[in-house]
C-alpha cells in the first residue's frame, strides 16, 4: 500500500525569482522516506499558464 503527499507551490513564485523551495521541500520529504512522484497543475490561467502545482510524494507503508 502507499500513502500519498501533496504540497501546493505557486508557480510564480517558483519560477520568477529563481526560487529553489521546491528542492528544499524535496529534500524535506526525502529525509521522511518519500519519493518525490511527479507534480499535478491545480490552477491555469485564461492564457494556459499554470499558476499552482501539487508536488507529488509516496511512501511504501
Amino acid at each position: 500500500m502507499k500513502k500519498y503527499e501533496y504540497v501546493n507551490l505557486k508557480i510564480g513564485k517558483l519560477f520568477s525569482s529563481k526560487s529553489e523551495e521546491h528542492r528544499k521541500i524535496i529534500d524535506e520529504y526525502a529525509a521522511k522516506g518519500y519519493r518525490y512522484v511527479g507534480y499535478i497543475p491545480t490552477e491555469i490561467d485564461g492564457y494556459g499558464k499554470m499558476d499552482n502545482i501539487d508536488l507529488i510524494f509516496e511512501m511504501d507503508i
